[in-house]
């Protein structure tokens, strides 16, 4: 399905839906901080946010956005890969995350080599379904066209295809990237 609205736009909406003061969320990949910062807008105030990413600019841009908007002390920022979120989420936040965004292939303005893997990426979905809560939602944005793109969208499409009808999934598309929004019910 294609959508006048960017993706972009259409999955912060769709997580803000399930935001809420006092709510848990995890950027799987924070780039440059604009979906932390967005999620701690969401989930203030009282709620926890935690990052991920591999690069140590990612976690300067996102800091300096957090301290600018004084949403700092609510996010932990973890420089590791997302294939890690398991063992960097305390153990109390399964089933109690509101909302996990992904965003797939490369930090914009970074270098273009260090990109988001097949392997890994599996990985970090399946936690992220574990600590997901009833009605909490996964955004996962899959950016195409760079090298290990094919691979990596190749492993995207074969685990939503092999989701159970605990998850509900809307796919939506664009000239450039794919969205998938994959909600967790509140009864299987």
């Amino acid at each position: 399905m294609r959508n006048p609205r960017p993706l972009t736009e259409l999955a912060q909406t769709a997580v803000a839906a399930v935001l809420k003061p006092g709510a848990r969320a995890i950027d799987a990949t924070m780039g440059n901080g604009h979906d932390t910062l967005f999620m701690a807008h969401g989930v203030a105030p009282g709620g926890k946010i935690i990052a991920f990413d591999i690069q140590g600019q990612a976690l300067e841009n996102t800091r300096e956005k957090l301290i600018a908007a004084h949403l700092e002390p609510m996010v932990e920022l973890h420089r590791c890969g997302h294939e890690q979120m398991g063992s960097r989420v305390p153990p109390d936040w399964a089933g109690r995350v509101a909302a996990v965004i992904f965003n797939l292939g490369y930090l914009p303005g970074g270098d273009k080599r260090l990109i988001t893997r097949a392997a890994t990426t599996r990985s970090a979905l399946e936690q992220a379904l574990a600590l997901l809560q009833p009605g909490g939602l996964l955004s996962l944005m899959l950016y195409r066209g760079h090298s290990g793109a094919d691979e990596e969208s190749a492993a995207v499409h074969d685990w939503i295809d092999g989701l159970d009808q605990a998850y509900r999934v809307k796919r939506l598309e664009s000239p450039g990237p794919l969205l998938f929004l994959v909600e967790k019910l509140q009864r299987a």
